[in-house]
């Protein structure tokens, strides 16, 4: 089972890993991780008087935090559709307002498949080739 630390761990290491699988723990831990951060970093931003340091893109540390994690969670988003045997085109709904969000979102909660599919080894099972 992933915790909080391991899934930001992994987060990381997996930067641009769009290939494998991801489970749900690992997939709403950084979410919760990213959320979090990110909240603190626009009150900061805000308290400091930096909120539109970049204009419309944010704020001086909240910006740079944004940009730095938007390729990992989308590697993860993707993982995390293998996970579930869907490709990680279906990423492409988050543009389809509210129905490809919520699509999304419960795809999301779905357990992943048992044993492995086609984009690799169960991340449940403990194998020697898992990070």
């Amino acid at each position: 089972m992933v915790d909080f630390g391991t899934a930001v761990k992994l987060g990381f290491q997996r930067y641009v890993d769009f290939s494998g699988r991801s489970t749900r723990a690992e997939y709403w831990w950084w979410g919760l991780f990213a959320v979090v951060v990110g909240s603190a970093l626009i009150i900061a931003d805000t308290l400091t008087g930096n909120s539109f340091t970049f204009g419309r893109l944010g704020g001086l540390l909240e910006t740079p935090f944004t940009l730095a994690t938007i390729i990992p969670s989308l590697a993860l988003g993707v993982r995390r559709l293998h996970d579930i045997n869907r490709t990680g085109w279906w990423l492409l709904l988050w543009f389809v307002l509210v129905i490809g969000w919520i699509v999304l979102i419960v795809w999301a909660t779905e357990r992943g498949d048992k044993g492995p599919n086609k984009y690799g080894p169960d991340p449940r099972q403990p194998t020697s080739q898992q990070p």
